[in-house]
């Protein structure tokens, strides 16, 4: 099964976008894990993700986080108008992209 982990400020936001994300894939018939946490949390679960999608909101912290990966997995922040729009079907879909 593969592991999504998005990361924000504060974890909230994104615990909407996790949802419609689930949705998405519940609907695809895809089985995935998507967890939000803050950006300062991630290292615990680090090793455990297939991928991690930034809050546009923490985009200045992508280097941070590419440091804690060490260039094993991709590390994108996530695109402004699919995380206005909440658009749970999009970022999956450019996750699972990035995952292949």
């Amino acid at each position: 099964m593969k592991n999504i982990l998005l990361v924000c400020a504060a974890g909230m936001s994104t615990s909407l976008l996790v949802n419609k994300m689930k949705d998405a894939a519940k609907n695809k018939g895809i089985e995935i894990n998507i967890d939000a946490m803050p950006v300062s949390e991630c290292s615990k679960v680090i090793d455990k993700v297939d991928v991690v999608l930034l809050g546009p909101q923490v985009r200045f912290q992508k280097s941070q986080v590419e440091s804690l990966v060490n260039g094993r997995i991709p590390v994108e922040v996530i695109d402004m108008k699919l995380y206005g729009r909440m658009d749970g079907q999009g970022v999956l879909e450019r996750a699972l992209e990035l995952i292949q």
